[in-house]
């Protein structure tokens, strides 16, 4: 008897322990805690409540499959919620957390770096007196395997493959989520928006269909940051013409352009490379190996001229330069390779020889300033303790590209929808997803042109992340204030297209 008294306690200890445990993880999938804030924005003190944790992403039975860390801002003192906009926003990778645009962009809080985005010490957050909450709450989301997402323990990996690591996968379980968040918080009066960067950006332009068709959800606006192809072709002659424009960006901001193209300002240089790509160069890289020899010549010297590599080099690779080669050229004689997703940063190979850099100087010196400033903000300031790891990038691989239709998605989504409209925005410098692929994409989006006047597009002097410079925080934060009142229809204005009607 006494022995069973002894295993009986024994294993309540044992299940405390593991309860406990539990508790430290936090794995708990639908749990949430709230804590109060203040920020100063544009001059007036603005207020505000900060929710964060985990809800539910249930399967098709109503079984819960996994638990999404989300972080959601709302305005205090609002006594209408269905005139207040509700953002959501996502970040990339695919595999990569809501972090980057909640503490360096839109959020109340942003990470200390130097006002041109660089790591300082010591570590930790400060007030964004640009952050959009003065006009729109905000909620970051984070999908499985990034920040403190995850599925249920026990899940195969083919079934979390299958369900959450594909391009129509991912659209299709956030969808959901973003339904039951909605609808927890009591928001479907409201002006909704989506705000993706990077790989956010065909995930946000797909659910803006899937929203609609799926769950009935009709929003504002979509903002792209960014962007990615968005699964609309070029084909190897568009391709490969495109990246002129930001070697042209990247070359000036090194000052290796030749002095008359130096001496312009950037945009003005611009124009004319992206005239000469449009005009002349597609068409020369279609002809591909039946380009006669002068004509050859004659574009590997504008080619140099606009890109700052020799004209050998250019000639070598046949006039196609892959943007490996271009980072680790560049700067060689100098001893410096430039950024993938920002180019103005500096980094040092163990070699000079080579065709591409050895790591990305721009994202080593990120995650440097962003990891130490989300640990301490989520743990010190929104309260919310777990022993889990953050993710910054997760394991999301193999990830299911096929059937991206994302670019046609955000298309169709707009042509149901005559209050729908587009924002992009793209920094120069970004050698990952460049800004005149960024044109290119509008511009191919929809042919027929009719909803051309619902899209814009702005272009800032950074690079992927153009808000970790200071003056373009300023700017690309005014930017999306101003298309959220461009977006908002007046009160009783129709959803609807209007035809003339000649006499």
């Amino acid at each position: 008897m006494r022995s069973n008294k002894i295993y009986t306690i024994m294993m309540v200890l044992m299940m405390c322990a593991l309860h406990t445990r539990a508790q430290q993880l936090n794995t708990k999938m639908d749990s949430t805690v709230t804590t109060k804030g203040e920020v100063t924005i544009k001059g007036a003190q603005v207020k505000y409540s900060a929710t964060t944790g985990k809800q539910p992403v249930w399967d098709d039975k109503g079984k819960i499959i996994a638990g999404l860390y989300f972080t959601y801002y709302e305005r205090s003192g609002i006594s209408d919620r269905a005139k207040r906009p509700l953002i959501i926003s996502f970040n990339g990778g695919p595999g990569s957390a809501s972090v980057w645009m909640h503490i360096a962009y839109t959020g109340p809080k942003i990470l200390k770096i130097d006002d041109e985005g660089y790591p300082v010490q010591p570590y930790g957050i400060k007030d964004n007196a640009h952050s959009i909450l003065d006009v729109a709450d905000i909620v970051y989301v984070n999908p499985v395997n990034t920040g403190y997402s995850r599925a249920i323990d026990g899940m195969e990996d083919t079934e979390k493959s299958k369900t959450f690591f594909g391009v129509n996968a991912d659209i299709k379980y956030l969808a959901s989520w973003i339904n039951t968040f909605v609808t927890r918080q009591n928001r479907w009066e409201s002006p909704k928006y989506l705000i993706g960067e990077s790989y956010g950006t065909p995930r946000v332009s797909g659910l803006s269909l899937e929203l609609q068709n799926s769950h009935w959800m009709y929003l504002n606006g979509v903002i792209l940051v960014s962007p990615t192809g968005l699964g609309i072709e070029r084909g190897t002659a568009v391709d490969a013409a495109n990246l002129l424009p930001y070697y042209a960006a990247a070359a000036w901001y090194h000052k290796k352009l030749p002095a008359d193209l130096q001496s312009k300002d950037l945009t003005d240089m611009l124009t004319e490379v992206e005239e000469y790509t449009v005009n002349e160069l597609i068409a020369i890289m279609a002809k591909g190996g039946f380009l006669s020899e002068a004509e050859k010549k004659n574009a590997a010297a504008r080619i140099s001229r606009y890109s700052g590599l020799s004209e050998k080099v250019i000639l070598e690779h046949d006039l196609r330069i892959p943007k490996g080669f271009f980072w680790k050229e560049l700067l060689r004689d100098e001893g410096f390779n430039i950024g993938r997703l920002d180019s103005r940063y500096l980094g040092i190979d163990k070699m000079e020889a080579g065709e591409r850099p050895d790591y990305s100087a721009e994202l080593t010196s990120w995650l440097h300033s962003f990891t130490p400033a989300i640990n301490y903000y989520i743990k010190n300031h929104l309260k919310y303790e777990t022993d889990l790891k953050y993710n910054m990038f997760g394991p999301v691989r193999p990830w299911d590209n096929s059937d991206n239709n994302t670019g046609d998605n955000l298309r169709q989504a707009m042509a149901q929808n005559p209050y729908l409209h587009v924002l992009v925005q793209a920094g120069y410098f970004d050698g990952g997803t460049d800004y005149f692929n960024s044109k290119y994409n509008m511009w191919q989006m929809d042919t027929s042109g009719k909803l051309r006047d619902r899209m814009s597009w702005k272009g800032y002097r950074s690079g992927h992340m153009m808000y970790l410079r200071s003056e373009d925080l300023a700017t690309s934060n005014e930017h999306i204030r101003e298309f959220i009142r461009e977006s908002t229809p007046t009160e009783g204005q129709p959803a609807q297209y209007l035809r003339s009607i000649k006499k």
